[in-house]
């Protein structure tokens, strides 16, 4: 077994470093933050993952991992030193590497043995070979230093069963020594590697998360086009997840990707290419599409409805998807700002989100609205004029349809994720809207003419 130094506690480095202390690698997690680290000796994971919390107090109890602010006695004699720190997206669409070039200068200045150096951030084609230089260029001790790429591909909400059961791990070093060393750091995973050079290993983190997206947003576009010719995108998903080269994953149509990757990854990628002279105009499309759709529930209701001021409106799910509190590039925040500046009173519900997103957005007033956050869905739907369903958490999808009969004063809902089957809510009275499938209406209500032209503009 190793001795591993693990730069960065966000999801990247926490997870990876608590799943290499499970398999028997010795840990040490480093981070800036005394408190953040205070907290994780405790035992209490500073973000919310499932299983997360139950690995670093059995890893913790038995010795295998610890956690430090103090980056020269964890980086100075290890084997390995894994960089899990983040890499924000800059306005341009380029990512910040900053951290990287910190945490590179840091090793450089401390290390005083042969070490690999692992880059498991998601980085642009090319970093690697900059981090190898950079830390040659401050390298204080005549060791050996060798730098690799190993990409993570887990998903929020289920990093611990992705990094422990991964699909394949991918490696990309320019050395046997640096290849030899990664594939026995991973060997007790029993894993498939699959072993490149650097600049292919970070191709493939981006060619791989971008083409989820652009098969997100297909979805998307194809269920909009089905609302104008009275196709539904559920029957479509099924009948194309049957052929065995499209697959039956990441089929659902709804309001558009989220999270850390996605979003920042397409824009990334975008903006590498075009640095090159050349324009990705399937994923430029992706993007445009998936801003798009965020704010498709949003028009279709401003058509439904005279005004939003002063109603009560409910907004079920805060995050980007369920299973993490993660907000970022969430539907929630590209739709309840323009609620609030049109001055409604919402009352939102999320299981484990609500805190972050009052950190945004303090309850009460808020410009012409006002957010009001609730324990309970019954809360935030009681005599609620429009709910807004954007995340499929299983606590909403239990809500029956009758419940949004009984509780609002006005049972209509627009839901962002198609959680309910379109004819129970018409049986059960509630006036509903979805995402590329016929809408349930009250009996009389005439749509527009050009309604659904007019919301399919992704």
């Amino acid at each position: 077994m190793y001795k591993i130094a693990v730069a960065g506690t966000g999801y990247v480095g926490l997870v990876a470093g608590v799943c290499f202390a499970e398999v028997g690698h010795q840990v040490t997690c480093v981070d800036i933050d005394e408190k953040k680290v205070a907290l994780m000796k405790s035992g209490v994971s500073p973000i919310y993952e499932a299983g997360l919390t139950e690995l670093m107090l059995k890893n913790y109890a038995s010795g295998r991992i610890d956690y430090t602010t103090d980056y020269k006695s964890a980086y100075k004699d290890a084997d390995a030193i894994f960089i899990g720190v983040g890499t924000p997206e800059q306005p341009d669409g380029s990512a910040n590497l900053s951290h990287i070039a910190t945490v590179a200068r840091q090793i450089a200045e401390t290390i005083e043995k042969d070490c690999l150096v692992v880059v498991k951030s998601t980085v642009p084609v090319g970093t690697n070979d900059k981090v190898e230089q950079f830390i040659q260029d401050f390298l204080i001790r005549d060791v050996k230093v060798d730098v690799a790429s190993n990409p993570e591909f887990l998903a929020q909400g289920s990093a611990v069963d992705d990094t422990l059961h991964a699909e394949r791990i991918i490696i990309g070093t320019e050395s046997k020594w640096a290849e030899e060393l990664l594939t026995k750091i991973y060997r007790p995973f029993h894993i498939p590697i699959v072993s490149v050079n650097r600049r292919s290993a970070e191709m493939i983190k981006y060619a791989s998360n971008d083409f989820l997206a652009l098969k997100i947003s297909y979805m998307n576009d194809i269920a909009n086009l089905c609302e104008l010719v009275g196709a539904d995108i559920q029957d479509v998903a099924i009948g194309m997840s049957f052929d065995e080269r499209i697959g039956n994953k990441f089929l659902n149509a709804g309001i558009g990707f989220g999270g850390s990757c996605f979003p920042k990854d397409t824009k990334a990628l975008d903006y590498i290419a075009r640095q090159h002279g050349y324009e990705l105009k399937t994923v430029k499309a992706a993007i445009d599409v998936n801003k798009q759709q965020k704010r498709v529930l949003y028009e279709k209701a401003s058509k439904r409805l005279i005004t939003f001021n002063g109603l009560k409106v409910a907004v079920l799910g805060l995050t980007f998807k369920p299973g993490t509190d993660d907000l970022r590039e969430a539907a929630s925040l590209a739709n309840i700002p323009l609620l609030l500046e049109q001055g409604a009173d919402i009352y939102a519900y999320d299981p484990v989100g609500a805190d972050n997103f009052e950190r945004l957005y303090p309850a009460g007033k808020n410009g012409t609205g006002s957010i009001t956050y609730v324990a309970k869905i019954e809360h935030a739907l009681k005599d609620a004029s429009v709910c807004f369903i954007f995340t499929e958490w299983g606590e909403i999808k239990a809500v029956l349809p009758e419940t949004y009969k009984s509780l609002m004063r006005t049972p209509l809902v627009y839901d962002g994720r198609n959680i309910y089957h379109v004819q129970k809510m018409q049986d059960a009275g509630v006036e509903y809207y979805s995402i590329g499938r016929k809408p349930a209406r009250k009996d009389g209500l005439k749509e527009s003419k050009n309604f659904e032209l007019q919301t399919s503009g992704s």
